[in-house]
């Protein structure tokens, strides 16, 4: 309801403006640009970062489990017998 009493003030406004608006109009598409040129810049390091952060967050709590592994594996490999030639 409200918008529907002020609505002739927002068009009478809006009409006083318009010229102010075409003059800011240039400005307003070159700042579009540069954002969206930025953004062009900054996507790909921001993918890169999100996907390293989710490989981390995977594998972190996996650390232990390939810790113990290895430890085996160190344990099993010292203990195993050389096999030597006589040549």
């Amino acid at each position: 309801m409200f918008f529907l009493l002020t609505l002739p003030f927002r068009i009478a406004f809006g009409l006083l403006l318009l010229p102010f608006v075409l003059l800011f109009l240039p400005f307003l598409l070159l700042r579009l640009l540069i954002k969206s040129m930025v953004f062009l810049v900054v996507l790909p390091f921001a993918l890169l970062m999100a996907f390293i952060a989710l490989v981390c967050v995977l594998t972190i709590p996996l650390l232990p489990f390939a810790f113990i592994a290895l430890f085996i594996w160190a344990v099993a490999r010292s203990t195993r017998p050389v096999l030597t030639s006589n040549f």
